[in-house]
């Protein structure tokens, strides 16, 4: 099997989105994160269970975006 060297590279599109992306604040994923906790509690307060669940799973996403902008301030790509 011939590999080659610009194989495992990251095509324009990724890079378009990374160059993007790390204009955005490390912060700003944190607030989204607490806020949809904070959104979460006040629904389920309200009586609206699944909409609570619903809005309380987004943190951990937003999390894991605000790791990826982190690793691509300071890495970079390719």
């Amino acid at each position: 099997m011939n590999t080659n060297e610009n194989s495992h590279k990251e095509g324009e599109t990724t890079k378009a989105i990374e160059n993007q992306t790390a204009k955005l604040p490390s912060k700003l994923f944190l607030c989204a994160a607490l806020a949809s906790m904070g959104v979460s509690l006040v629904l389920k307060c309200l009586g609206k269970k699944h909409t609570a669940l619903f809005v309380g799973q987004w943190a951990a996403p937003f999390l894991i975006l605000g790791t990826y902008n982190k690793i691509v301030k300071t890495e970079g790509h390719d």
